[in-house]
């Protein structure tokens, strides 16, 4: 026999559906809760606890406590206990009922009342609370803010504005704080405006934000001296650094710091004519795709000989299919096989831009257990200069 908790839990279930028809001003009682129904005839054995049962579920019905719950009752004729009543329909008849019976008396009055304040001020949103009435609830406290963001964005959809930079009457933690929901409520609102690719919160909405920088050094004196007054080791904004156009011939990247700072700096490299070096930062080489501008150039990559730094070879080379590798082959790593380490294992087996030497080298490297990587910052400075010159050689 169906219990008065049970029955709450089952209404408990109903309270978002209950709320969107609200919304849709849909009647939704009176409303049947399920239940199995009793047979008399077998209730014989047990029928003290069924009597006991029954009677709990009826002191506890709208009859009695004056709202919730309401049971119609059947009349039976048993053969073996006579004629009995038994629960034939339990049902909600009101909205108050049911409110009263599951406690959410008070939050509804507040769901109504902010929903109609929001469907006053922006009736685009009408839709996202049908489908998501919880959010309102979870928002109740923050949902004039909410509103004043989003009525911004309305009225400028390309702010290209820091968040703490938008002139809003709030908190400046607030859009930062509640991004997750914000997104939710632009994505409707700015539908045309948005950057759909674009998952990041500011690159999605227009928004300033704090780029990744890309640091270069200037390898030719002059050419620092004609287009930095002579710096030469500068860090720029990626969508700066995407836009940019050195006039250079020879570009080099590489995936380790120290090298980039030492070879191209403090060990007296000589002068090279033409050229810059990019600090590849390993992985966040993906930053220098939509350089266009470095498609005409000359790009030397040299990276570690490990697994990843292949990987690292064949995702540029996919951006720019001429460059070449340096310092990335078989004589280098037997040269200095006993300066080698074990390196980070990998699932990757098969890269698609890589020739036929350096994929051979690659995939022996995957086949050994330890002494599989060599680092760049272990190869003898002498040795380095010999190839970084001969790389540039064989670029003409």
């Amino acid at each position: 026999m169906i219990q008065p908790e049970e029955i709450k839990k089952e209404a408990l279930r109903w309270y978002n559906d209950f709320l969107i028809s609200s919304i849709q001003e849909l009647s939704f009682f009176p409303k049947n809760v399920r239940f199995g129904k009793i047979k008399a005839s077998n209730t014989l054995k047990d029928f003290s606890k069924i009597q006991k049962e029954i009677e709990n579920l009826r002191q506890k019905s709208k009859d009695t406590v004056g709202y919730g719950y309401q049971v119609e009752f059947i009349k039976r004729n048993d053969q073996k206990i006579g004629e009995q009543s038994f629960p034939e329909r339990i049902f909600f008849e009101a909205n108050n009922d049911y409110l009263e019976f599951i406690q959410k008396e008070k939050e509804y009055e507040k769901f109504i009342r902010v929903t109609n304040t929001i469907i006053s001020e922006i009736p685009e949103l009408k839709e996202w609370i049908i489908k998501r009435p919880q959010k309102v609830i979870d928002n109740f406290e923050k949902m004039d803010d909410l509103l004043k963001v989003c009525k911004f964005f309305i009225h400028n959809p390309k702010p290209d504005l820091y968040i703490r930079e938008l002139p809003l009457d709030i908190s400046t933690k607030f859009i930062e704080e509640n991004k997750a929901t914000i997104r939710m409520l632009l994505d409707i609102l700015v539908e045309e405006h948005i950057n759909k690719d674009e998952n990041t919160f500011e690159k999605r909405f227009n928004l300033k934000y704090d780029e990744k920088l890309i640091r270069i050094r200037i390898l030719d004196d002059q050419l620092a001296q004609k287009l930095f007054f002579g710096i030469n080791d500068l860090s720029i904004p990626h969508s700066q650094f995407v836009s940019l156009n050195i006039p250079c011939e020879k570009v080099f990247v590489l995936e380790n710091l120290t090298n980039f700072s030492n070879i191209f700096n403090f060990l007296t490299l000589p002068n090279l004519t033409d050229s810059i070096a990019i600090f590849g930062k390993g992985f966040q080489i993906g930053l220098l795709k939509n350089a266009h501008w470095l498609s005409d150039k000359q790009i030397i990559y040299w990276g570690d000989i490990d697994a990843h730094g292949f990987q690292i070879l064949s995702q540029i080379r996919g951006y720019f299919p001429k460059t070449c590798s340096c310092m990335m082959d078989f004589e280098t790593f037997y040269e200095f096989e006993d300066l080698s380490i074990t390196g980070i294992d990998t699932t990757v087996t098969e890269l698609a831009h890589l020739t036929q030497d350096e994929h051979q080298l690659f995939t022996q490297l995957l086949e050994r257990n330890e002494k599989n990587r060599l680092e760049q910052e272990k190869i003898p400075h002498p040795y380095a200069m010999k190839k970084i010159i001969g790389a540039m050689r064989e670029q003409h």
